[in-house]
C-alpha cells in the first residue's frame, strides 16, 4: 500500500487573538515545523498554501531545496495556466514554438500573478535556447491595482521588477507608468489577457469588447480567481463582449455559454487543484527529495484533467534532472529505462483509490 503524506500548511490568525509574528519570529516558527515534520515522516511533500506574497517568495526559495516541498499558489497556479497557455497557443492554430510570439497582459502582481509570469519565461527562454538576450521579457504586460507596472515605479517590488516595462525593443509609445487595464488592452492588442486579481468584474464591457482588436484571430481571456464572486468576469460576458471565437478558462466553476445557431462557447477551468495531486504523487513515486520548475512545467504540458498523466510527468522529468532515487522495490535504474507507456503503467498501479469494505454486510 502506498504511504503518502500531502500536508498543507495554512498560518492563519483565526482563533488567535494576537498581532501576526514577523520577521525571525515567524520564520522560526515555521522551520520549526519544517524540521519536525521531515523528521517524523521523511517521504513527506509540503504543499504552502495561501501565504502571504511576502512569505510566499521566501519560504519558497527557503526551503525549495533543503526539503521536498512547493507551494500551491506560486507553483501550482503557475503550472496550470502555463498549460491554459500553451493550449491556447494551440486552439489559435499555431506552433507550439510561437508561445515566444504570444503578447500576454497578467492582472494581479501576487503570488501568484508573478509565479506564473516567471514559469511563462522560464518555458520561452527554453523555447530560445535559453538566449535571454532574445528579449523573453518583451511579451510581458503586468498590471496591479495602480496600473501597468514600469521602472519608473516608485517602491517597485523586487518579485514584480523582472516584469515592469522599460525602455528598449517591444515597447509601446505613450504607455507608461500606472497605465489603465483598459489603456494597455488596446494599445498592446494582446493575444491573452489573464486575471489573477482577485477583484470581481475588473474585465468589464469595455476591456472585453477591447480584445475584440486582439492580434490574434482567437484571444485567450483567463479569469482565474476564484471562489465565483472574484472571478475576473463571467463567461457568458466573456462570449457576450469579446466575441465567440475566443478561448475561455476560468478559476471557478462556469457552465458552457449557448451561443445561439447551435453553437456553444467552452468553458475550461484552469484551477490547480487539477495540477498538485499529480505533482506530489510523481515526486514520491520517483523518489525525487525536492520538487522543479522543470517538474512543474513537465506537469503543465501534460495536462488532461488526470492524475496518472500528470504523476507520470513528474516522474519522468525527476528522472531527466537525476533526481530519482527510487520508490519501495523500483529503483532508479528502473526508473531511467522505463518508457512513457511502463512510467504511466506504474504510476497507475501505485495510486490510491477510495474504494472500502461496507461496515455492515447484507445477509
Amino acid at each position: 500500500m502506498l504511504y503518502f503524506f500531502l500536508l498543507s500548511i495554512i498560518f492563519s490568525d483565526l482563533g488567535l487573538r494576537q498581532p501576526r509574528l514577523e520577521g525571525d519570529e515567524y520564520l522560526s516558527i515555521v522551520d520549526e515545523f519544517m524540521e519536525a515534520v521531515f523528521t517524523r515522516w521523511p517521504k513527506a511533500i509540503v504543499q504552502f498554501e495561501d501565504f502571504q506574497m511576502k512569505w510566499a517568495f521566501e519560504t519558497l526559495q527557503r526551503y525549495r531545496k533543503r526539503f521536498c516541498m512547493f507551494n500551491d499558489d506560486i507553483q501550482g497556479t503557475a503550472g496550470v495556466a502555463l498549460a491554459g497557455l500553451l493550449g491556447a497557443v494551440r486552439a489559435q492554430g499555431r506552433p507550439l514554438t510561437d508561445f515566444v510570439k504570444q503578447k500576454i497582459v497578467v492582472v494581479g502582481a501576487g503570488s501568484a500573478g508573478i509565479g506564473v509570469l516567471n514559469m511563462a519565461k522560464q518555458t520561452a527562454l527554453k523555447m530560445l535556447g535559453n538566449n535571454e538576450s532574445m528579449g523573453a521579457n518583451n511579451q510581458f504586460w503586468l498590471l496591479d491595482k495602480s496600473g501597468l507596472i514600469t521602472k519608473a515605479r516608485m517602491d517597485l517590488d523586487p518579485a514584480a521588477a523582472p516584469f515592469a516595462r522599460g525602455f528598449g525593443p517591444g515597447e509601446i509609445e505613450g504607455l507608461g507608468e500606472g497605465a489603465s487595464l483598459l489603456e494597455v488592452v488596446k494599445r498592446v492588442k494582446p493575444h491573452v489577457l489573464l486575471g489573477l486579481s482577485g477583484v470581481g468584474g475588473i474585465f468589464d464591457e469595455q476591456v472585453l469588447k477591447a480584445m475584440r482588436e486582439s492580434d490574434s484571430p482567437r484571444p485567450a481571456i483567463f479569469a482565474m480567481s476564484n471562489p465565483t464572486m472574484n472571478a475576473e468576469c463571467t463567461a457568458a460576458d466573456a462570449f457576450k463582449y469579446a466575441g465567440s471565437n475566443i478561448v475561455f478558462a476560468s478559476g471557478s466553476p462556469f457552465a458552457n455559454v449557448d451561443l445561439g445557431n447551435g453553437k456553444t462557447g467552452h468553458v475550461n477551468q484552469a484551477n490547480n487543484m487539477y495540477l498538485f495531486p499529480g505533482i506530489g504523487l510523481g515526486a514520491l513515486l520517483s523518489g525525487a527529495h525536492f520538487i522543479t520548475d522543470g517538474m512543474l512545467q513537465a506537469a503543465a504540458k501534460c495536462i488532461r484533467h488526470i492524475t496518472t498523466e500528470v504523476g507520470a510527468a513528474v516522474v519522468q522529468a525527476a528522472v531527466a534532472e537525476e533526481l530519482a532515487e527510487g520508490h519501495c522495490d523500483v529503483g532508479a535504474k528502473e526508473l531511467m529505462h522505463m518508457s512513457k507507456e511502463e512510467t504511466v503503467e506504474y504510476v497507475a498501479r501505485n495510486m490510491w483509490y477510495p474504494v472500502y469494505s461496507p461496515l455492515v454486510h447484507e445477509k
